[in-house]
């Protein structure tokens, strides 16, 4: 189980990239009240959660950086590219104090000179007075959308021995509005069974606020796992008549019955009076219910709004179990698919098919959990840009689209470093500075295109740019230098520029920090086929250039087409397939040292499986050939039969058979056997510029 500091520690990360994101917003929206807010939350939370868990230097600092914000909010400062440069900075600084509750020296130094270049930005009193009308207006015209909240919360017995301190959770509370605090003592025992370092106290909360019920849910974040929280926004419907009555309130708190109730007032006394003596409620949980009557009495009558959907944050290794558990159950479904056609029975095909079909649901929900939007990655990328930019003087403007598009948590994960290297050479190699583009009659603002958009069971990236685009003959002339191709080879433009792909290729005349020492876009490419996906190049010289990266959605379960070789099976991503084409006799033809097929009149690359996999025995009369589309090319695989369609479950080859040419994992049937899942482009990479094949086999279609 993830503990409350591990929890703080992502959230706080979470909260440093929103108010990233809000800040690079804020340059070109400096006026936005809700991007505002939104970078004033992020400092507010971090602040009061970091005082939970004795980050109280961190809390100090975060502090001053919540106090500008809110004078931000106030119009007491107005929004300036020097101010969002120091809360760049400073969530930078606050990224680095998360793993010790003390400053370092280096530290320290630097939130001070921080600290020192906010505060000459700070305007004196009598400009803040002279905002103090325009506020209590504000203040005013907000009256009326407050909320009325009962919070209640239990502590872990264990809380003070971890050394967790209630008080600045109260203290956030506060700061969101008008509240009354109760605390139970009941379950406190005789001082001589106490333990000191138990917690034996649990807390009632009133709080009118105008925030909305999940940023109050979100102060308790941080133990949600570990307490016993309780946030109920309560509402009041128009015809009710006493919604403040002491003996509603504690029933409708869970502490009394109606039958208790009812039974108690025929003694015509005090509701409170009576509970007390009768020994039905606690006297702390009265004071409690008096202080919500008191509250709920000043609070005016306001229409009720729709509670946001519950979430719950679990950890994403709980995901992977339940995403293996469903790989699993879509095995044993396979099995029992292969049994019922097999046995013919009725009753249960029947139930075969229901089984198959409540498995889908149960495959595709569980899918859904771990989807994320690859907003989540696209947001770092503005930072980078408004950087290097900066660092290279030259002006660039990022533009996104397709945010929302959904995307493995697993895939998103490890997408973001060659993300980061692409458009970094875009930055780098592709934009000219606004003299050369002045030159060539561009507009002096570079621009760089980042999209994302599904296509089937894939999500399509790309990267675009508008800048000087690759120069073919300079890349080519590297290659031969490098011996990479020869000077007579006849090679289209597209295949040259695939050639940037190569081990240690670069066509820079200097070495750059900012898009690396030439080792860089052959570790793109392998880490993007590692995610099962693929990345081509199309780029016109003095246009610009576009990589485009094709990812599977998920990387636990894939549709796939089963074949045969010999009497093996392998199944190959249904997503990469085209069609399937006989061919029914062999022609051997020395034209060139590649196999080719002819479908209809277009000449497509093939790959014979059974050579390649030294399968014994001899081929059947009629094989087929599997067209693939793989990047920007169409690749064959000559196989001895195509079984069909097979849902299948991705399994981690073992570390013996790590690094193997051509598969990207097993699977396991329904007969309980081993499938191998083939990999279209190592495969089709290692046979064009790897093991040569001797014959070349040419059909005509």
């Amino acid at each position: 189980m993830i503990g409350p500091i591990e929890t703080f520690k992502m959230e706080a990360n979470e909260h440093l990239v929103n108010l990233e994101a809000a800040l690079l917003e804020l340059e070109t929206n400096p006026d936005n009240a809700d991007l505002i807010d939104t970078a004033f939350r992020a400092i507010h939370t971090i602040k009061g959660a970091g005082g939970m868990f004795g980050y109280q230097e961190l809390t100090n600092f975060t502090h001053h950086l919540e106090s500008v914000l809110d004078k931000v909010r106030n119009n007491e400062i107005h929004i300036s590219a020097e101010l969002i440069g120091i809360f760049l900075d400073s969530g930078d600084l606050i990224s680095t104090l998360l793993d010790n509750t003390q400053f370092n020296e280096d530290q320290k130094l630097l939130s001070d000179a921080l600290l020192e270049r906010l505060f000459a930005l700070v305007p004196s009193n009598e400009t803040q007075a002279q905002n103090t009308t325009c506020n209590e207006n504000k203040k005013e015209i907000n009256e009326n959308e407050k909320h009325f909240y009962r919070i209640r919360f239990t502590p872990d017995k264990t809380t003070f021995t971890t050394g967790f301190d209630v008080t600045p959770i109260l203290r956030e509370l506060q700061s969101y509005g008008d509240y009354l605090v109760t605390t139970h003592i009941s379950k406190v025992p005789p001082l001589v069974e106490m333990n000191p370092e138990e917690c034996y106290l649990k807390w009632d909360v009133t709080l009118v606020s105008q925030e909305s019920i999940s940023t109050i849910e979100d102060i308790f974040i941080f133990v949600q796992d570990d307490w016993d929280v309780t946030v109920e926004q309560v509402h009041f419907q128009d015809t009710e008549e006493h919604p403040d009555r002491l003996g509603d309130l504690l029933v409708s708190r869970g502490i009394l019955s109606s039958d208790d109730l009812e039974h108690a007032l025929e003694g015509k006394q005090k509701i409170g009076q009576i509970l007390s003596e009768k020994g039905l409620v606690d006297n702390s949980e009265i004071d409690a219910a008096l202080n919500e009557q008191k509250m709920m009495r000043q609070l005016k009558q306001n229409k009720a709004s729709d509670q946001p959907d519950s979430t719950v944050k679990v950890p994403a290794s709980r995901l992977d179990k339940l995403m293996n558990l469903v790989g699993e159950l879509v095995i044993v479904q396979a099995r029992l698919n292969q049994v019922a056609h097999r046995e013919q029975i009725e009753d249960i095909n029947a139930i075969a098919e229901e089984l198959d079909h409540l498995t889908t649901q149960m495959r595709d929900q569980t899918f859904s959990i771990r989807m994320l939007p690859i907003g989540t990655t696209f947001g770092r990328f503005r930072r980078l840009v408004r950087d290097l930019s900066r660092d290279l003087n030259k002006k660039i403007e990022l533009q996104t689209f397709g945010a929302e598009t959904e995307l493995d948590k697993m895939v998103i994960d490890k997408l973001g470093d060659p993300l980061v290297h692409l458009i970094r050479n875009s930055i780098d190699h592709g934009i000219e500075t606004a003299a050369e583009r002045k030159e060539t009659k561009k507009p002096a603002m570079g621009v760089i295109t980042l999209s994302a958009e599904h296509s089937n069971s894939h999500v399509i990236i790309k990267i675009k740019d508008d800048g000087k685009g690759l120069n073919t003959q300079i890349i080519r002339q590297k290659a031969i230098d490098k011996h990479l191709i020869k000077p007579d080879d006849h090679l289209t433009d597209e295949q040259i520029h695939q050639l940037i792909f190569e081990p240690g290729f670069s066509t820079a005349q200097k070495v750059s920090d900012i898009s690396g020492r030439g080792v860089g876009m052959d570790v793109v490419r392998k880490s993007i086929v590692e995610l099962g996906g693929s990345v081509s190049i199309n780029s016109h010289e003095g246009y610009g250039t576009e990589f485009t990266v094709r990812l599977p959605m998920t990387l636990a379960i894939i549709e796939g087409l089963m074949v045969m070789v010999g009497d093996e099976h392998y199944v190959l991503p249904l997503s990469s397939v085209e069609e399937c084409i006989e061919m029914p006799s062999m022609e051997l033809t020395q034209r060139s040292r590649k196999r080719l097929v002819d479908v209809r009149g277009e000449q497509i690359p093939f790959l014979y499986l059974r050579e390649w996999f030294s399968t014994t025995g001899n081929p059947p009369a009629i094989e087929q050939v599997v067209i693939t589309h793989i990047g920007e090319e169409r690749f064959g695989f000559c196989v001895d039969e195509v079984i069909g369609q097979y849902q299948t479950v991705i399994k981690r080859l073992g570390k013996l058979y790590e690094g193997t040419v051509g598969f990207s994992g097993a699977t396991i049937l329904g007969d309980g056997s081993v499938a191998m899942i083939l990999d279209p482009q190592a495969l089709m990479d290692t046979a064009n510029n790897g093991r040569s094949q001797p014959e070349l086999r040419v059909v005509n279609h």
